[in-house]
């Protein structure tokens, strides 16, 4: 336990490998404004990582996650002087059947991995959306 802010993130991966991702609203003072990212947010007081993780998910795309695998945990230190705060990476299988709707941010979207390069997605990310293809097993037909 650091005492910085928790946030939870889920990297929802389908069969082939795509992501889905929310495209960020372009607010001033909103970390990661206008980037793709997966969807997540701040853990409330009392609530586990884990009932964050799927709340948030819930709450931005209206799809309730299956089950759910811990990816990564790390501080991440904005580099345009956001506050620390730890971050929690879950990953996901889509279950191919509930729909997903832009609750929250531009757009939300799967994205092929090979297509990743097309949008504004953070480094460290991408490195994530990797580590969980290769902990679902290699589940992207289409990763290279």
């Amino acid at each position: 336990m650091t005492g910085l802010p928790q946030v939870a993130a889920i990297v929802l991966l389908r069969d082939d490998g795509a992501a889905l991702l929310q495209h960020r609203d372009d607010k001033p003072g909103l970390s990661h404004a206008n980037k793709w990212v997966p969807p997540g947010g701040h853990a409330d007081s009392g609530e586990t990582l884990d009932e964050c993780a799927r709340r948030e998910f819930l709450e931005e795309t209206g799809y309730r996650l299956g089950e759910i695998h811990r990816l990564a945990r790390f501080v991440d230190d904005h580099p345009r002087g956001f506050p620390l705060l730890e971050l929690f990476v879950y990953w996901s299988r889509y279950d191919g059947h509930q729909a997903v709707t832009c609750q929250e941010g531009q757009a939300l979207a799967f994205i092929r991995r090979e297509d990743a390069g097309r949008y504004d997605i953070p480094p460290y990310l991408l490195a994530l959306w990797d580590e969980a293809l290769v902990a679902a097993g290699g589940a992207a037909s289409g990763h290279e």
